[in-house]
């Protein structure tokens, strides 16, 4: 099948685009939600509303990411990967986009609550995967023998380890959020959301960047 290849290329594309693309958006309408002096309070809580629901698509194409990547690697000839790891992949791919999307479903109950949990320990294997064969890789020149190739695998383990952190980063906004609706806009409630907020953005921009030069390594393969 000569259009495997390229058509697994492009949807590999599609998803960078789609992750990155969405993701700024996810950010800008976080920016205008921390104006308390440019907006009510409710349309703040309007604006985050519509931040969770864009944040779904990242969070989808992050879970594809994973499976499509290794398909690519596979059809292009880089690697031989095994079957049985392939087919892992692409269940580890399929079991955390449902997680995801149940989780947002039926969001503030137990149901969310567990799904989430599987989630972040889901991730946080994957990520020790891709670590695990970017360094091995780099270090061996195998399994994955371009340099680039292997570079670009171990810096998506990197973005696995910041994505993890701005959720953990995050954690604290359920409680400041409920406290913030219940009492009001004030310098209390505020500011500690605020700082919140602030801390996450770090993590937030160093998955931009690190999505940027893994991106260009895989599009000029420089190394």
């Amino acid at each position: 099948m000569p259009l495997m290849y390229p058509t697994l290329v492009y949807l590999h594309l599609l998803l960078f685009v789609l992750w990155l693309g969405a993701d700024v958006g996810v950010f800008v309408l976080g920016q205008h939600f921390r104006k308390r002096e440019s907006y009510t309070l409710d349309q703040r809580l309007a604006l985050l509303k519509l931040l969770v629901q864009v944040d779904m698509v990242p969070r989808t194409a992050w879970a594809l990411m994973v499976p499509l990547s290794l398909s690519v690697v596979s059809a292009g000839g880089w690697w031989a990967v095994p079957g049985w790891l392939l087919a892992t992949a692409w269940l580890a791919g399929l079991v955390w986009l449902w997680l995801v999307w149940d989780a947002h479903l039926h969001d503030q109950t137990p149901r969310a609550v567990r799904n989430r949990k599987i989630e972040f320990w889901l991730k946080c294997f994957i990520m020790v995967g891709y670590l695990w064969i970017g360094a091995q890789s780099l270090a061996t020149g195998a399994p994955l023998i371009p340099t680039w190739l292997a570079a670009k695998a171990f810096l998506f383990g990197v973005i696995f380890a910041a994505a993890i952190m701005i959720d953990v980063a995050f954690k604290p906004v359920g409680p400041q959020l409920g406290r913030l609706i219940k009492e009001g806009s004030s310098d209390a409630t505020e500011k500690p959301l605020r700082a919140t907020m602030d801390r996450t953005r770090w993590w937030v921009w160093a998955v931009y960047l690190l999505l940027l030069v893994t991106s260009y390594l895989g599009a000029v393969k420089p190394l």
